[in-house]
C-alpha cells in the first residue's frame, strides 16, 4: 500500500498546474488534501483516485449529451 505524502509543490508538479490552484483547490475542498499545522498535505493514492474521478465525469457530461 502506497501512503506517500505529497507537498503542495509535489501535487503542483504532479498535475502540471501553478501551486497556487493546489492551494485554491485545497482550501475549497475541491481536491482532497489535510492541514499538518498550517500547511496542506496531499496523499497520492488520493490524488490518483480524484484525478480518475474528474476523468470519468468528463466523460459522462458527453455521454450525457447524446
Amino acid at each position: 500500500m502506497n501512503d506517500e505524502i505529497l507537498t503542495i509543490k509535489e501535487v503542483a508538479e504532479f498535475l502540471k498546474v501553478n501551486e497556487r490552484t493546489v492551494y485554491r483547490l485545497a482550501a475549497a475542498k475541491k481536491i482532497p488534501a489535510f492541514k499538518v499545522g498550517n500547511a496542506w498535505r496531499f496523499k497520492k493514492v488520493e490524488i490518483d483516485q480524484w484525478i480518475s474521478e474528474q476523468s470519468s465525469q468528463g466523460t459522462e457530461d458527453k455521454d450525457d449529451n447524446h
